[in-house]
């Protein structure tokens, strides 16, 4: 009977542990489930890490959301262009075949007041050498007015008769004069009137040209004028307009501001243009050797300014698929993505509208390299066992 007892005791033991390990094995599956299910209890939902060293390694630069002065912004097209008097055109002086001194003349190349740029002969055409006519032409005159002058005199001839011959000679001696003073052995030279640059050759080397004809345009390129197209539509904020900023489409990375480059609102206009399309504005500023003049450009003209103005840098925001996002800093390591609604922009700044509260951090440099990691951790991973 005692042997019976012992051993049903003995059986309920066993029972119980192996019923309180299966109770412990459970409540590890559920644990481990549950930290799989809520990624530890450490993630946050759309967090995004990107350490110190990979944003020192980046260039990441992060600005702190501050309310500021922005000023209104009309966004329209332009025009580079050389004012009136920093141009000069020169023309031919003779006719005849022009030759360029310089065999590998180009535009761009820098000339001085008084150089022979050119030289024009007709020697080898039908009607001759003009400056060698010019020479006959004057000497014959020079004989004739002499003759002239000791016939009047014996009264032979009449002082009509004389003053025609006189009015004969004073003109081929102007004309001569005119030419010898540029006759060289290769014809008749052509100079630049001022100092600067050559902007554009209006004639091949061994055309034929004709006085008066221009053969080529010198600038000087001190000073360059921006012409705005301003829409009719923003004809009534043209009286606040101070200043503008302008991007090349040359380098779409660099903005010119008008204001470092010791600019000035000239005058703007008080019709239409031409085609009806916009009313021209007419900056002036500094040239400062690397802007074409002639070239179109995209025009930001600033106008007044608006006090308490959310902004972010260009380089903050990044588009998907028509949709604008900034990154905001929420702890060291930690980013998240933020959708915004954008305003105006300067060409520098870009105004934002809703979507960023002031104290708030966002990546001002270096954008992409977070949009980057975030598409990296959007990755599914794998398990292994």
């Amino acid at each position: 009977m005692k042997s019976n007892i012992l051993l049903i005791f003995m059986f309920a033991v066993l029972l119980l542990c192996c019923c309180g390990e299966h109770s412990h094995d459970n409540d590890h599956a559920d644990e481990s489930e549950h930290k799989e299910e809520t990624g530890h209890g450490h993630d946050h939902a759309g967090e995004i890490s990107f350490t110190k060293e990979q944003a020192k390694a980046a260039g990441l630069a992060i600005e702190t959301v501050t309310p500021s002065t922005f000023h209104s912004v009309i966004r329209t097209s332009g025009q580079i262009v050389a004012p009136q008097g920093d141009e000069q055109t020169v023309v031919a002086t003779a006719s005849g075949i022009l030759t360029y001194y310089r065999g590998s003349i180009a535009e761009g190349m820098a000339v001085k007041a008084g150089e022979a740029i050119a030289s024009v002969s007709a020697k080898h055409l039908q009607d001759g050498d003009p400056a060698v006519n010019a020479r006959a032409a004057f000497e014959t005159a020079e004989r004739e007015y002499q003759r002239a002058s000791r016939l009047v005199a014996d009264k032979i001839i009449s002082a009509k008769e004389y003053e025609q011959a006189k009015l004969n000679y004073e003109t081929a001696r102007n004309a001569y004069h005119a030419q010898a003073a540029s006759m060289t052995t290769r014809g008749i030279s052509v100079s630049s009137g001022m100092s600067g640059y050559v902007k554009q050759l209006l004639v091949a080397q061994g055309e034929y040209v004709t006085v008066g004809q221009p053969i080529a345009v010198v600038t000087r390129d001190r000073r360059l004028q921006l012409k705005a197209f301003v829409p009719e539509s923003e004809y009534g904020s043209l009286r606040t307009i101070s200043s503008a900023n302008f991007i090349s489409p040359s380098d779409r990375n660099v903005l010119h501001s008008l204001a470092s480059l010791n600019g000035r609102l000239v005058s703007y206009g008080r019709s239409l243009s031409d085609n009806g399309a916009f009313v021209p504005a007419v900056f002036e500023f500094d040239n400062v050797g690397d802007i074409l003049p002639g070239s179109y450009v995209e025009v930001f003209l600033i106008g007044a300014a608006r006090n308490n103005t959310i902004t972010v840098p260009l380089s903050a925001i990044t588009e998907e698929q028509g949709l604008y996002f900034v990154y905001v800093q929420e702890h060291d390591e930690d980013y998240v993505k933020r959708q915004v609604t954008l305003g105006d922009s300067d060409g520098l700044r870009r105004v934002v509208i809703s979507g960023l509260k002031p104290g708030e951090k966002v990546v001002a440099k270096g954008a992409y390299n977070v949009k980057l990691a975030s598409m990296s951790t959007e990755i599914p991973h794998g398990h292994s066992h």
